[in-house]
């Protein structure tokens, strides 16, 4: 595709700023649900609490070190990542440090991978998933996601199936196609942004009337987040310090990691996890690369971008307790806006940054209803899953031996196979793309010795 803005290049600083708020929009949502999620989940009796605030900052804090760790080659964004979500509720009982040393012990593993990477190259990587096995991962990332998208839409996710919801969803993805379609080229740029507008707009009108009419079934909007953000007026409505998991490991202290044995269990929660996760990293960069035209794991090379990923998970959970992990809403937003700029993913971070300690925005967010993210995720989820199948177009699907591969892959990730080992859980997409890979590698041993004596032959 023909890019907006390559990696290199620097958007006048207005525009830029536009562009990275659109970019904080696109990930926000799922940086903030993880903390939520997690503290619905809170064991062990321990008063143990995730920030949402702090998890933002962690990530634009992750992001940052990634960039720096990847030479500002690499435009992807680092939110919470949903795959820790339980193990961050099995180590809530572990206290602060159990959470952070979770993570330390996730981000160890990818540093680890890098280090041996960076030793023996990354031809295994070409030869264990080539296109026929990234093609229908990625593909089955964004179809997997599509139960969420749809979820929020009808909102089921927060409440009782509402139509007046699915109505004010599909008008913020319609105005959102529109803007990317039919928009001028600064329009075009944004339409995320406008289609989120766009669709609270019409939820806000809806929830007047209902309030006024005293209908509940057409008050979509929930602005009690505001509301209790601006009940007292103080500095503290503004701008406050969240409440940085650092903070309360000093506070808390180890007397709830319960010594050698809690350690184990911490490293046994993460651990496997990370391993699960780094074939999810692979496809998500390999999927940024077919979208910017470059190959992300020769250049910076997939041991910078591990390294920028797990010692980003470290200092993100440091801040927010949250590991990170690349955002695939952050790579459907630079496919669908051809902005690749390095620039627009550091200042998204500095945002990020900033925007914690605004008590406001993180109330307004909050308030945005879930069917109008449901319907901005059919175009970014949408295009995640097209940009599998424009890698799958390269793959011979006349040879059974490709066909095999590929429907393995989306029929165990779409079926939703997951593989429970007491302690340890292989999502449905980490299942599939293990299987895939051991269904390539059985079918297609022999090309190599084919293909060597094809060339012995000619010569």
């Amino acid at each position: 595709m023909k890019l907006a803005y390559s990696v290199e290049e620097k958007p006048p600083f207005k525009k830029n700023l536009v562009y990275a708020f659109q970019q904080l929009l696109a990930i926000i949502a799922a940086t903030l649900l993880v903390p939520a999620l997690v503290n619905l989940g809170t064991a062990g009796g321990t008063e143990v609490t995730m920030s949402q605030p702090a998890a933002l900052f962690g990530a634009g804090a992750g992001t940052l070190l990634y960039v720096f760790c990847t030479k500002k080659r690499s435009p992807i964004f680092l939110g919470s990542s949903f795959a820790f979500i339980s193990p961050l509720i099995g180590a809530c009982s572990f206290g602060y440090f159990g959470i952070f040393l979770g993570a330390v012990f996730a981000g160890a593993v990818y540093v680890i991978l890098a280090v041996i990477i960076a030793f023996v190259g990354t031809k295994w990587v070409d030869r264990l998933m080539p296109p026929v096995i990234i093609g229908p991962t990625v593909a089955l990332i964004g179809l997997s996601l599509c139960t969420s998208a749809v979820s929020n839409l009808n909102n089921t996710s927060s409440g009782d199936y509402n139509l007046i919801a699915i109505l004010c969803g599909l008008i913020a993805f319609l105005v959102t196609v529109a803007a990317s379609v039919y928009g001028g080229s600064h329009i075009r740029m944004i339409p995320f942004i406008i289609g989120i507008l766009a669709g609270y707009l019409v939820a806000s009108v809806f929830t007047v009337i209902g309030r006024a009419a005293g209908i509940p079934y057409l008050q979509i909007v929930n602005y009690t987040p505001l509301a209790d953000n601006f009940r007292n007026l103080s500095a503290a409505s503004f701008f406050s310090v969240p409440q940085f998991t650092f903070l309360g490991m000093l506070e808390n202290g180890t007397k709830s990691l319960g010594g050698a044995v809690g350690v184990a269990n911490v490293l046994l929660l993460f651990a496997p996890v990370a391993l699960v996760v780094f074939a999810e990293h692979i496809a998500d960069h390999e999927n940024l690369s077919t979208v910017i035209g470059r190959n992300l794991i020769k250049d910076p090379g997939l041991h910078r971008t591990l390294l920028g990923d797990g010692l980003g998970s470290i200092l993100g959970s440091f801040f927010g307790g949250c590991p990170n992990t690349s955002y695939g809403e952050a790579i459907g937003c630079v496919a669908i806006t051809g902005d690749a700029s390095i620039y627009t993913i550091i200042l998204t971070a500095v945002l990020c940054l900033l925007c914690s300690f605004f008590t406001p925005f993180v109330a307004f967010v909050n308030t945005i209803p879930v069917c109008v993210i449901g319907g901005i995720c059919i175009a970014l989820y949408g295009f995640i899953a097209v940009s599998g199948l424009k890698m799958i177009q390269k793959v011979d699907l006349d040879d059974n031996r490709n066909l095999f591969v590929v429907s393995t892959i989306l029929v165990l990730g779409i079926g939703g196979l997951t593989l429970d080992f007491v302690r340890i859980q292989i999502t449905s997409i980490a299942t599939a793309l293990l299987m895939g890979i051991l269904v390539n590698l059985v079918l297609h041993r022999g090309d190599k010795k084919e293909n060597t004596a094809k060339s012995e032959k000619q010569e």
